[in-house]
């Protein structure tokens, strides 16, 4: 994962997006445990709680459920649910200024879909150079609350 963050969101919100990422590129499957709470903010130096508040932003939107003792896992359907909303969102937000300005320029869509097979894949994110170890420690954190106690 980049570890450069900038100040156009809350760091929270830019590590909820990377993860997000990570789940639509295939990185993240269904049921695959994030690495742990503590895991991410020691490796990026971040305040545990704003990793957490990422986290939660996730479980919020039933991308990501908490196991009790275990940790947080994608939940089943998480990218196909992604996947829909990411494409409705490009289609109405981005593709509009993108098609605008293909137009503008000239192109002849058999120059972009040229162009579109020579490109190199883009790098899969990742969140945590130690993916390994936070399968084991996944569950270490998951029940702090949000003052970093245990419940």
């Amino acid at each position: 994962m980049d570890t450069n963050w900038n100040d156009s969101a809350p760091i929270y919100r830019q590590l909820r997006d990377r993860v997000v990422a990570m789940i639509l590129e295939g990185v993240l499957n269904d049921g695959d445990p994030l690495p742990s709470v503590r895991s991410v903010a020691a490796e990026y130096r971040l305040n545990p709680l704003t990793v957490l508040k990422g986290y939660q932003q996730l479980v919020d939107e039933n991308l990501v459920e908490k196991r009790r003792g275990r940790g947080m896992f994608v939940t089943e359907g998480a990218r196909r649910a992604l996947l829909k909303d990411e494409r409705q969102l490009f289609l109405d937000e981005e593709w509009p200024k993108i098609a605008g300005r293909i137009q503008r320029l000239g192109f002849e869509p058999r120059e972009l879909l040229d162009k579109l097979d020579k490109m190199p894949p883009a790098p899969a994110p990742t969140l945590t150079a130690a993916r390994g170890a936070a399968a084991e420690d996944a569950g270490a954190d998951e029940d702090e609350d949000e003052e970093g106690g245990r419940e």
